[in-house]
């Protein structure tokens, strides 16, 4: 039988897609090539700054919103999250480097032709943890382009070859593609994921065993004239 399709959607600046990081890592892990992952971007953090001071103007603003990822991040020991979180760096918007993975997608791709990669292996998604882990990690400005080549260097990406993507219409399509395509699956945040055509939506702080649960299902394989379960 085919894979089972998962279309994962996530904003990099989103505490929750970088808590779920670890999941869809499992899932991987897990189900190898009886499953077949997309990764798309949303837009949960266009402008950042507006979004901040609009949430948490009245809450102690980057203040404010430092201390609830911070209080959030303690639930969570699987993760590292800076006590400088968005009070050193203040990244202005995730669109940046979402383009700049959307670049390094297309690098991926015509390095790897047709030819499949694990998903886990794949340089798109190598560079994606990078930028998270620099963001909650490191507190860096993973939206300015000093900090983008600096990670392209440390996984042996060509900058200039980068910088080429990013300044070409290829990339920026790309991400469009992902932005109008979470647009019309009624994304509502980050993280979301979707299988079996749409039937299946999960939101936000999934917990691996509801995951895993819905790919299992999946992967009976019921007769057409029969529903999931899930």
């Amino acid at each position: 039988m085919p894979p089972v399709k998962i279309q994962y959607f996530s904003d990099v600046l989103c505490i929750w897609a970088y808590i779920a990081q670890v999941r869809i890592e499992k899932l991987s892990a897990e189900f190898g090539e009886k499953i077949a992952i997309e990764n798309h971007f949303c837009s949960v953090f266009p402008d950042s700054w507006t979004k901040i001071e609009n949430n948490w103007g009245a809450k102690g603003g980057f203040a404010g919103f430092n201390k609830h990822l911070i209080e959030v991040s303690e639930k969570f020991p699987h993760i590292e999250v800076s006590e400088r979180i968005w009070l050193d760096a203040k990244p202005r918007t995730s669109a940046s480097p979402h383009l700049f993975l959307k670049a390094v997608e297309l690098i991926e791709h015509s390095q790897s032709g047709d030819s499949a990669i694990p998903y886990l292996e794949r340089l798109s998604i190598r560079a994606a943890a990078q930028v998270r882990k620099a963001f909650f990690k490191s507190s860096l400005d993973i939206s300015s382009w000093q900090e983008q080549s600096r990670i392209a260097e440390e996984l042996g990406i060509d900058t200039d070859l980068v910088s080429e993507k990013i300044r070409s219409p290829q990339a920026f399509a790309l991400l469009a593609a992902d932005y109008d395509l979470a647009q019309k699956k009624s994304i509502e945040g980050s993280p979301t994921f979707i299988m079996n055509n749409g039937r299946q939506k999960l939101f936000g702080n999934v917990g691996y065993r509801l995951l895993e649960a819905n790919v299992q299902e999946l992967l009976r394989n019921p007769p057409l004239d029969e529903a999931s379960w899930c």
